[in-house]
């Protein structure tokens, strides 16, 4: 028999991965046929997680992009967003859990970085100026963080 499957805890991050021209990453889903483009995101591993280390580890798997590299800046833009879970992935959390708390992130890194999707996870990237990248989104609060990326990414062009 195998284990049960552990539930996904409904705390996540939202990593505006960006250059210091602000042209954002973006990663299309791989588990949909829709054109499902998006920043990294993903859910503590455990509600006692803190938040940066969730944001590093997801960066780190879904794009193998290190946030602690020389020439990258993580920082925490002290946003959240709370959002109804999609019902499509609602089976992931527990019974009765349809609610998330997304905290978002800005990653940025040196223009050119490699970057390695995890296959399951993802299947295409794209680097889009912030405002395209802000169209190509699916989600609204990923739209609205690409929108809001001038003001957070201090210190680089707008």
């Amino acid at each position: 028999m195998s284990p049960p499957a552990r539930c996904k805890v409904p705390e996540s991050v939202l990593v505006v991965i960006h250059t210091d021209a602000l042209d954002v990453l973006l990663i299309r889903r791989a588990d949909t046929e829709a054109e499902f483009w998006q920043s990294v995101t993903g859910s503590k591993d455990t509600p006692a997680e803190p938040l940066p280390v969730t944001a590093a580890r997801e960066v780190r798997e879904e794009t193998g992009i290190d946030a602690h590299a020389p020439g990258c800046v993580l920082a925490d833009w002290r946003l959240q967003n709370r959002y109804d879970i999609y019902p499509r992935w609602r089976a992931r959390y527990a019974p009765g859990v349809t609610r998330n708390t997304e905290h978002v992130f800005g990653l940025r890194v040196p223009a050119g970085v490699p970057v390695r999707l995890n296959p399951r996870e993802h299947t295409q990237f794209a680097w889009l100026p912030w405002r395209a990248a802000a169209d190509r989104c699916f989600s609204p609060s990923n739209a609205e963080a690409c929108l809001l990326l001038p003001r957070f990414a201090t210190g680089v062009a707008a």
